[in-house]
């Protein structure tokens, strides 16, 4: 009786898929401007803080090369949350992932930096960037897994591409406060305190991220999975064990997405401003209007992954990528603010959000409910170590290798491309497929 009064309860308090989406949507936009806040600073500020006593160019690398470790730490967060969140559910992880990821954040708002602590000022900075990339290793399963397990069977697309809406809209919160700080600052306050603020002002988002997800249920088709009690011991030794072809899968369809948004997140703002000697402002403004046009069409991709499937949309934003790999470069050469926003704003609204739209629908449809927290952090994770993590530190490498010829970093972009068009060719079209 105790079990059916629960489950009643349940169900009359289950809030809506537009309310659950919205709430995702919130939550890991903060998470996100706490880990893109990271990769802003590192190209534009940390290599004089952390890394004065190198040259700027080797200092920039060192500063990538912290920013990738929060890659390292995803999958290890992946696989902890993710098991957790296949046995005790969706919900409680997302607020630990939250506060993890908000205390690693103002953490380094708290820092000393190189002059006055010396090398220890570097590895808190590691250590902090360690535990951001483990707490949000475990945020993304969770995040859309709400929103995709409670949205109907015909929309998935679209509102499992709401929490995707959490990245460029961190990326757009993270680079407008840094913009912000940045225009009523001079270099000096900047860099002797100003820096600081960005990464402090994660504890009123916190806070508020927090609240947000108090009011969400547990998703629907976890909570059959408990009622049933079909909670399996180790879901991700089950997931590797069901799974493995779509794991992989999972991991090659990342390639591209993962690697390219970074590259022209974090990478173009450091080889436009370092090597080409366009104003800082300019380019963080580029950003900002790119990831911001891609508010909309993330979702509209979304929609439309739900009346065409997910992978001729996932297909078509990596080969508009590919294509776009050595415009980009031409179009900064210009060393036009506004030539180099087209390139931005092409790569990131087009190529990059056509990819992320559909993703979590995509990526989760790949897995049975018992594992899917567990297989889709592990896929998703893992390929961000070898994308995400290394495509800046990569393409850094090749200018710096040959100089002033940008087309190496353009066929690395391309190999990206083309390693995310075989997987998702090879992967199941997963629409109309519902796993187990």
């Amino acid at each position: 009786m105790s079990e059916a009064i629960s489950v009643h309860q349940l169900q009359t308090r289950q809030p809506s898929h537009v309310t659950v989406a919205t709430a995702s949507l919130i939550g890991t936009a903060i998470e996100w401007y706490d880990f893109f806040l990271y990769g802003t600073a590192a190209a534009l500020i940390f290599n004089k803080l952390f890394f004065p006593t190198f040259d700027p160019m080797m200092g920039t690398l060192l500063a990538f090369a912290t920013y990738a470790l929060g890659f390292i730490a995803r999958p290890l967060g992946g696989v902890v949350f993710g098991h957790y969140g296949d046995k005790i559910g969706r919900k409680t992880m997302l607020y630990l992932t939250l506060l993890i990821m908000g205390a690693a954040t103002a953490a380094i708002g708290f820092l000393p930096t190189y002059e006055t602590a010396g090398i220890w000022a570097a590895i808190l900075l590691v250590t902090c960037r360690l535990i951001q990339g483990f707490g949000l290793g475990g945020e993304w399963g969770g995040a859309v897994l709400m929103a995709v397990e409670h949205a109907p069977a015909d929309k998935k697309g679209f509102y499992g591409s709401w929490p995707q809406l959490g990245a460029p809209l961190g990326l757009v919160l993270g680079t407008l406060v840094f913009s912000v700080v940045s225009a009523l600052l001079t270099d000096a306050q900047l860099y002797a305190w100003g820096w600081r603020i960005p990464f402090l002002f994660s504890i009123a988002l916190v806070l508020v991220g927090l609240w947000i997800r108090f009011t969400i249920a547990e998703s629907p088709e976890f909570q059959k999975v408990k009622d049933t009690k079909q909670e399996v011991k180790m879901p991700i030794l089950e997931a590797i064990r069901m799974y493995p072809k779509n794991i992989l899968l999972a991991m090659g369809a990342r390639f591209a997405e993962n690697g390219f948004f970074y590259i022209y997140a974090t990478f173009v703002l450091a080889y436009a401003t370092q090597t080409l000697g366009m104003n800082k402002q300019d380019m963080l403004n580029g950003v900002l209007i790119g990831a911001a046009i891609e508010t909309f069409t993330i979702p509209a991709f979304g929609a439309l992954s739900d009346r065409l499937g997910r992978r001729p949309i996932y297909i078509f934003g990596a080969v508009f990528s590919a294509l776009m790999s050595f415009p980009l470069f031409m179009l900064l050469g210009t060393k036009n603010p506004q030539y180099a926003w087209i390139a931005i704003v092409l790569g990131l609204a087009i190529g990059h959000a056509a990819m992320y739209g559909p993703q979590a629908s995509f990526l989760s449809e790949l897995f049975g409910t018992k594992v899917r927290y567990s297989g889709v952090s592990l896929g998703y994770n893992l390929a961000s170590i070898f994308a995400g993590a290394l495509s800046p530190l990569i393409a850094t490498g090749l200018m710096t290798a040959y100089a002033p010829a940008t087309w190496p970093i353009s066929l690395y972009m391309i190999a990206l491309a083309v390693i995310t068009i075989v997987s998702v060719y090879f992967a199941t079209e997963t629409r109309k497929v519902a796993q187990p």
